[in-house]
């Protein structure tokens, strides 16, 4: 199995995701990147609580 097939499969949730899905992880994964810097990330379920809301609302 080559490496392109398997990021493909790992992928393939978020390809194939509803747009609306698809916007909630690229937010998360941006609030994600945002606290890499923090020794102790706080409030990011809140944060990503805040970012469905938004999307789903």
């Amino acid at each position: 199995m080559s490496i392109d097939s398997n990021l493909d499969n790992i992928q393939e949730p978020i390809t194939t995701a509803s747009p609306e899905v698809r916007q909630i992880i690229e937010q998360v994964l941006k609030l994600e990147k945002d606290k890499l810097y923090l020794k102790a990330p706080r409030n990011i379920n809140d944060d990503i609580l805040t970012i469905i809301k938004e999307i789903v609302i």
